[in-house]
């Protein structure tokens, strides 16, 4: 599985210093002046940190929080909700998605009754879009988020 770490960046007028990570590392963002870093699993961080930073490496403490947190700044996490947008958007337009939200609110509020054929497509929408969702979740999930 995936592990976060955080670390505080040594920045001066010379030299940037930041975490010596394993291949295959993603830095998902600062947040405060703590950049938090994803390592994929079974892979470890080596052990010459700069000494600058060495002392603040740790394990990222996830709440659900910081969860979201790292989730709202980070360019991977907003990449991956644009791509699943981008792959409902291959298969249904906006218009479709606003078409089926009104007549599936007002099938369930009652004011509606559904034409033959619709409540099929919305479920194959509906169906469509988890798909894509769970394919952003996984993604994050490779994150560790």
């Amino acid at each position: 599985m995936t592990s976060i770490v955080s670390y505080q960046k040594y920045i001066d007028s010379e030299t940037t210093k930041t975490l010596n990570a394993p291949e295959g590392s993603t830095e998902l963002c600062t947040l405060s002046g703590i950049t938090y870093v994803a390592i994929p699993a079974g892979e470890v961080l080596p052990e010459d940190q700069p000494p600058q930073i060495a002392d603040s490496i740790e394990p990222a403490q996830m709440t659900d929080t910081l969860r979201n947190n790292i989730k709202a700044a980070s360019p991977h996490c907003k990449l991956i909700a644009k791509r699943m947008e981008e792959r409902i958007r291959q298969h249904y337009s906006l218009e479709d998605e606003l078409y089926f939200a009104r007549i599936s609110v007002g099938a369930l509020t009652g004011q509606y009754t559904f034409e033959p054929g619709e409540a099929e497509a919305v479920a194959a929408f509906g169906e469509f879009v988890e798909e894509c969702r769970q394919w952003g979740r996984d993604q994050r999930a490779a994150l560790g988020l």
